[in-house]
């Protein structure tokens, strides 16, 4: 076993996640947040549901001040050819925040069978928030 290794999936772990453990975190009501980090126009069309929108361009101490510092926050955005998530996460986490990125965006809930909600939403699998 290499030590390198070890550690780099464990760092993977810890800075990471996948839809099915965002789905199961919404539904046990934790105090997790999911950060859509794309446009406005963006999120308007389609989001996951119970996400709220941030977008990365215009994060800032005064953009942030609302927002809860003991929370987790998850960050997407479309998915593999877009990078608008890695820069919500970096962004949130030189504010101190703590913050995770979701594998695959929004494109791997869609495909994973989760519904979206927006304007033009997907229907899927909801998600009832155990709140």
């Amino acid at each position: 076993m290499s030590i390198d290794q070890m550690q780099y999936y464990m760092a993977k772990l810890a800075y990471e996640t996948d839809s099915w453990d965002v789905a199961q975190m919404l539904a046990e009501g934790s105090t997790y947040v999911i950060v859509d980090g794309r446009t406005e126009a963006a999120y308007s069309q389609e989001h996951i549901p119970q996400a709220i929108n941030v977008p990365h361009r215009d994060i800032s101490q005064t953009t942030t001040a609302h927002l809860d510092k003991s929370k987790i926050y998850i960050c997407y955005c479309d998915g593999i050819g877009c990078n608008a998530s890695t820069k919500t996460a970096m962004k949130l986490l030189s504010l101190g925040f703590e913050v995770r990125e979701l594998l695959g965006g929004l494109d791997k809930w869609k495909r994973d069978g989760y519904a979206t909600a927006g304007q033009t939403p997907q229907d899927g699998a909801e998600i009832v928030c155990g709140c």
